[in-house]
Formats: C-alpha cells, sequence, structure tokens
C-alpha cells in the first residue's frame, strides 16, 4: 500500500504558521486542487497505457509487457511515494517540479521507445534488448514521480484547511480513481484512434504540465520564493517547448523511423482499427511485403512456396466448399482456387483495412490474382473464432487456417482446442483441417503444442514443414528478435476428422513429414482458452 500521508513527528511545526494565503476562497481552492488531482491521474494512466501498447507492438506478447510494466510501475510508486515524504515542507514547489518532469518523462517515452527499436533493433548482441531495458527505466521513473504525487498533494489540501486524514483520503483518492477512468477510457476511444501514439502522448505530457503549473503558481505562488516562481516557470516553460517541438516534427520522425525499420521501400502505411499495415516494394521489379503491426506476413520472396504448402495438401479429397480463416490478402484463396471443381470460397477476415488493400493496390491484387473479382470467393470481416460458432455443422470440406503465428496473444483463442473443436463441426465427414502453426526449427516447443491440440480436439494429424524461407524480418511474436531470429522454414498441421488421413498429392510431402518428425516434442498438453500454453 502506498502510504498518502506521514503525519510529522510529534513537536515539529511546519514553516507555515496558518493555512495558505489563497487567491481564492478555500472551498473553491479545494475543488481546483481536487481538480489537479483528477487531471494528473488520468495524464499518468495514459502513460501507463501508452507503454504497454507500445511494447505489446514494438516486442510482443502483450502479456508479458504488460506485466513488466505495471510490476515495475507499482512497486516504484511505493518507492515515490515514501521518498517524498522528505518534500513535503515544500509541498508547492515539490509538486510543481514533480509535474514537469512527469510531464517530460511520460510525454516523450512513445518517441524515444520507437526510436530505440527502429535505430538499434537490428544491431543484435545486447542492443537487441534496448527497448526492453527503455521500457523498465520509463516504467519505474513514470512510476516514482506518479508515487510522490499522492503525498504531495495530501500536503497541499491540508494548507487550504486541516481536516481529518481520513476525510482529505477519501477525497484525494476519488478524485484520483475517477481521473484514472476517464484516463483509461480517453487512451483506447480518442488518443489512439484520433491522434496516435506518439502524438498522443505528447499531447498528454503538455495537459499534465500545464495543469500542474496552473495549480501550484494559481493557488500556492506565496509558498514559493521569487526566484522559485521564476524558475517553475522558466521550467515548465521549456518541458512545453520541447513537447510541441517534437508534435510538429512527428511525423518527420516516424517517416524516418518506418523507413529504419521497412526500408526505404515503403509504399503503404496506415493505421487500421485493427493494427499498422505496411507494404514495402511491389513496383519496378522490388518484391512485395506486407507487414502487420510490424510483422512480417507477406514476402514476395518466398509467398508462393507458403501459400502452396499450406492449401495444396489439404485440397486432396472433396473441396467444393473451403473456408479461409485469415488471409485476408487473398493469396490462399488464390491457390485454393487453382483447383478444379471448388464453388466457393468464404474468407473471415479480422481487418477490413487488408481486404481494401487485397482489392484495390495494384501490387498485392496482381499478386492475388484479383480473387476477389471471382464471383465464387465471398469475404466477410469479422473474428474467425465468433464466425465458426456461426456455421453450421457439416458446412465445409476444406477450412485453412491462414492465422499469424502462435504465441500473439490476440492468436491464442485461434489455436486453442476450443477453436480446432468448432473448426471440427464445420467439416464434413472427409473434411480436412489445415493450420499454419508457425516455424519447427526455431520454435519446436510451440509448434509440436499446436499438434496436441489439435489431435485434442478429436482429429488426426499429421504435421509437416516446409522450408525454402528467405531470410528476413522477423514474423513470429517476438518482434524484437530482429532479422538475425529470423525463421527459415514453416510448421503446418494437416487434419481430418476421419480414421485416418489420406496421403497428400503433393510430391515429396512425405520427406516433410519426416523432417517434422524428427524435431518432435513429446507430452505437450493442449492450449485452452483458460490455460493457454504457447
Amino acid at each position: 500500500m502506498i502510504e498518502p500521508h506521514a503525519p510529522a513527528r510529534p513537536g515539529t511545526q511546519p514553516p507555515w504558521a496558518g493555512p495558505a494565503r489563497l487567491p481564492v476562497r478555500p472551498s473553491t481552492g479545494r475543488f481546483l486542487v481536487l481538480a489537479g488531482v483528477f487531471v494528473c491521474a488520468a495524464c499518468g494512466l495514459v502513460y501507463e497505457l501508452e507503454l504497454v501498447a507500445l511494447a505489446s507492438y514494438l516486442i510482443g506478447d502483450s502479456v508479458t509487457q504488460a506485466s513488466v510494466v505495471l510490476s515495475v510501475m507499482v512497486f516504484a510508486m511505493g518507492i515515490g511515494s515514501l521518498a517524498a515524504k522528505r518534500l513535503r515542507w515544500h509541498a508547492a514547489a515539490g509538486f510543481g517540479a514533480v509535474e514537469a518532469a512527469l510531464a517530460l518523462i511520460g510525454g516523450c517515452s512513445a518517441m524515444a521507445l520507437y526510436a530505440v527499436f527502429a535505430w538499434t533493433g537490428n544491431w543484435g548482441g545486447l542492443w537487441a534488448q534496448g527497448p526492453r531495458c527503455l521500457l523498465v527505466a520509463f516504467s519505474l521513473a513514470i512510476g516514482l514521480l506518479i508515487g510522490a504525487e499522492v503525498p504531495l498533494l495530501m500536503e497541499l489540501i491540508q494548507r487550504i484547511r486541516r481536516q481529518d486524514a481520513g476525510g482529505a483520503v477519501a477525497d484525494l483518492f476519488a478524485a484520483d480513481y475517477v481521473g484514472a477512468l476517464v484516463g483509461g477510457l480517453a487512451f483506447p476511444f480518442l488518443l489512439l484512434p484520433f491522434l496516435g501514439q506518439l502524438t498522443g502522448t505528447l499531447l498528454t505530457g503538455t495537459v499534465n504540465v500545464v495543469a500542474g503549473g496552473s495549480l501550484v503558481l494559481g493557488l500556492f505562488r506565496r509558498d514559493l520564493s521569487r526566484r522559485g516562481r521564476w524558475l517553475l516557470v522558466i521550467t515548465n516553460l521549456t518541458v512545453l517547448g520541447l513537447l510541441a517541438s517534437a508534435a510538429v516534427l512527428v511525423d518527420d520522425f516516424e517517416r524516418a523511423a518506418r523507413h529504419a525499420v521497412y526500408g526505404k521501400d515503403v509504399r503503404v502505411a496506415l493505421q487500421t482499427d485493427v493494427q499498422e499495415v505496411v507494404l514495402t516494394g511491389g513496383d519496378h521489379g522490388r518484391p512485395l511485403d506486407l507487414f502487420l503491426d510490424g510483422r512480417l506476413r507477406v514476402s514476395g520472396r518466398d509467398e508462393n512456396r507458403y501459400h502452396e504448402a499450406l492449401v495444396a495438401p489439404a485440397m486432396n479429397g472433396p473441396h467444393a466448399r473451403v473456408l479461409v480463416l485469415g488471409g485476408g490478402d487473398g493469396l490462399a484463396a488464390r491457390e485454393v482456387l487453382r483447383h478444379r471443381g471448388v464453388r466457393r470460397v468464404d474468407i473471415v477476415e479480422l481487418d477490413a483495412g487488408v481486404v481494401r488493400l487485397a482489392r484495390h493496390d495494384p501490387a498485392l491484387s496482381s499478386l492475388n490474382g484479383h480473387v476477389y473479382d471471382d464471383p465464387r470467393v465471398h469475404v466477410a470481416t469479422g473474428d474467425p473464432f465468433d464466425r465458426l460458432r456461426a456455421v453450421r455443422p457439416g458446412s465445409y470440406d476444406v477450412v485453412v487456417a491462414d492465422l499469424p503465428d502462435p504465441g500473439i496473444t490476440a492468436s491464442t483463442k485461434l489455436y486453442s482446442q476450443e477453436f480446432y473443436g468448432l473448426a471440427r463441426r464445420a467439416l464434413t465427414e472427409r473434411g480436412r483441417l489445415v493450420v499454419h502453426a508457425g516455424p519447427v526449427s526455431s520454435r519446436r516447443h510451440v509448434f509440436w503444442t499446436v499438434v496436441s491440440t489439435v489431435r485434442a480436439a478429436g482429429l488426426h494429424t499429421v504435421p509437416y514443414r516446409v522450408g525454402g524461407r528467405a531470410a528476413g524480418f522477423a514474423a513470429g511474436p517476438d518482434r524484437a528478435a530482429g532479422t538475425s531470429g529470423a525463421p527459415r522454414d514453416w510448421g503446418f498441421v494437416l487434419a481430418t476428422r476421419g480414421a485416418a488421413v489420406p496421403v497428400p498429392a503433393s510430391p515429396g510431402l512425405e520427406s516433410e513429414e519426416r523432417a517434422a518428425e524428427r524435431t518432435r516434442v513429446a507430452g505437450l498438453a493442449a492450449s485452452t482458452l483458460v490455460h493457454p500454453r504457447y
């Protein structure tokens, strides 16, 4: 627990003899202090959520990053609260300094994290851990400053009118928690969609320094010396100038950082309701690459090998009706339509922005063979899990799960036993399911967990791997791995409801099965919604 207010030792007198001389009535002054608590609490939670969101995007595994940020920040808040006890006789000056530092550090944290990731993330060695180390450092610094706010604000409230500690704590924490609610809702619904992470955090810093400076200079300026007042004014103006300069340059900064991450061939970069979508190359003979939230999802150098290996084995048998889960880029559907006898292909893609690009971007639509112009192709946007729950039993001959790598938190439920149980229900008696299960050589545990999970859903499995993956940006859940950690193969699981999976017609697949079998990890439990194991 954070100690909000520690009473002075017996016999110790504060440097003031009576209540603060305010330019307003005490009731109005008290209201303004609580309003300042409200604003500062909202800003503090925005910094916290921004660190979690940006770390999940840049580093990966949102559960781990959220746990690191929250635990470090709460620990630091306790330390900051204890340290602030030494400043309680100079509460006004201390609070002004804390808010200025918090606004500068919190407001610039997103740009600093993005810069370190963009320009040092591919250096390898210790530099590869730079974003993680900076994340912990920012969590610690912001937590210390947020923790220091509470004792100082308690002292300021008591400067207006002395009251019992319980009542003051109740008022202070009520304003603090309501402000945290507003900040928590403003981040995902206002700041992130309309301003983005960088500009939104800079704006939050601006609000923070204005609120803190106005409270001290407006209400408690007589508690500061003349020199102290001018020093606080100059400090706040400097922080505002730095934040404003960063806001002016944020577009150029983001463009340069994007080029540092993706190269100079960035052709399309947009933030959809779901994720960041970036297309590079695709013109003047350069291969097209599609990145989703910074992870390479499609590479024009090797996508044909991946999609052929994903789709062809599953098409050995009845395949009149095919369901593609994910695959909004249209490339899996392109492979499906190369087989005769296909009457209908249903695509379920979470991100409508990817579908629009696959329809209208010249390079991507050319790569997918303009599949969305084929009357047999029908697309729906939504969660694949929810779509499978609504499918009537026995609706499809083939289900193709072309989904992001397992281990990305948002994808975990799409690699669960419950998900594969729904897929099994959607298949006909002779139906087949094929699952992209991530790289085998670099993530054996994850791959064989997928196999165990599919089997636990009552399906018979044939795991296989295909090599020849082009070296490049890491496609898995850990963005910090960089190109040095980029996988060199793909792993797949072919499954059927029947007693035995028919031998796929694809030449050489038997050797790919044997190659996967040599990597087997035995005894792995299935992953479920309530107990994910990736």
